[in-house]
């Protein structure tokens, strides 16, 4: 049976959190003496002088109203590794709990339980990149805490298997953290929509992907309220700025423009499949779910070595576990996709 303060470390149990001038008063005013900002103004054209909203309440409204979720079960973060930072603090005792992640997935899982010398345990996935319920059963002890699961997950592109995440839900008295920065390009629907199924379960948003803002770093944690109370005690006061909570207000009326672009994206994503699957150094296209496939290459090396000359940059993913000899490859505009297939085939003509 899951309960919070069972896995809530003491020091945040006790925390007082920083009371900012703009947490005690929230009203209307004319002039504001209280947070010792310039009064005079910024020297920009739009003024910054003073402390933005510390809990994003324009921002979370909006996003309550995109994702049927109600703002109190919404987080903030500075990018999603903010909020993924926040777990290892609140949730993990330093050089004593533990962490499972399912690799090959996204790297700062590992990063920050290195930062908060939190130790990883690591179930790797099957040869299909699904998840190994033995495995991570066998992993857990008392002292683990949190289970990260990315899906669609990162670099290999697919969806895991959802009554296989409700398995692990059901059966783990700790948080499992299901990081879906990827999930409008999905055929699966978010686990958002389980909030009051599982009360350990954490889902983790970005607005980098589909909505285009990844020069803004804008993360969305969305959990239960007892969850997301432990989210706000932690972080820093002003975590989101002023500018970046406008711009993201501004952005968040553009839901159609953000459909026709994931649109055109799985569109996209198919053709360049399907174009891929085509050339003789390519051994294998795996499927996605995500805006970027993952190629199993003949020289995953030299095809990237290749494409840097040609000032097309992929990622090389060969070092990575499971994903020997292959490239990760981002759905770009179809000119872009063109480009990168052209100059695919004129590598293998020069062999």
């Amino acid at each position: 049976m899951f309960n919070l303060q069972n896995i809530l470390r003491e020091n945040i149990k006790n925390l007082v959190p920083y009371s900012s001038a703009r947490d005690e008063f929230k009203g209307e005013a004319s002039v504001f003496l209280d947070a010792n900002e310039n009064s005079f103004g910024s020297p920009l054209a739009t003024s910054y002088n003073r402390y933005p909203d510390p809990m994003q309440f324009k921002v979370k409204t909006r996003l309550s109203e995109i994702k049927g979720v109600p703002p109190r079960n919404i987080f903030l973060g500075n990018g999603s590794d903010e909020a993924i930072d926040i777990l290892f603090r609140a949730f993990c005792r330093p050089g004593v709990d533990n962490v499972v992640i399912v690799p090959p997935t996204y790297g700062m899982y590992e990063v920050s339980a290195g930062i908060n010398d939190i130790q990883i345990r690591k179930v790797k996935l099957t040869t299909d990149y699904q998840l190994d319920l033995e495995g991570i059963a066998e992993a857990i002890d008392n002292n683990t805490k949190l289970i990260f699961i990315c899906s669609p997950n990162n670099p290999t592109g697919n969806s895991i298997n959802r009554a296989d995440i409700e398995t692990v839900l059901t059966n783990f008295s700790g948080l499992v953290v299901i990081d879906e920065a990827y999930i409008n390009y999905s055929r699966q629907k978010t686990f958002i929509q389980e909030l009051t199924e599982y009360a350990n379960l954490v889902v983790l948003h970005t607005l980098s992907k589909a909505w285009g803002l990844a020069g803004l770093r804008l993360g969305m944690a969305f959990a239960s309220e007892e969850i997301i109370e432990v989210f706000n005690k932690v972080k820093p006061p002003y975590n989101i700025n002023e500018a970046s909570q406008e711009l993201a207000l501004e952005a968040l009326q553009n839901v159609e423009q953000v459909n026709a672009w994931i649109k055109q994206t799985v569109s996209e994503r198919e053709k360049l499949a399907a174009e891929l699957e085509k050339l003789e150094i390519i051994k294998k296209v795996y499927p996605s779910d995500a805006n970027f496939i993952l190629v199993k290459t003949t020289d995953a090396k030299g095809i990237y070595n290749y494409l840097v000359e040609k000032g097309i940059i992929v990622r090389d993913r060969s070092k990575v576990e499971l994903c020997e000899d292959s490239l990760r490859i981002t759905i770009g505009t179809p000119a872009e996709n063109e480009s990168l297939i052209v100059n695919l085939k004129n590598f293998l003509s020069q062999r």
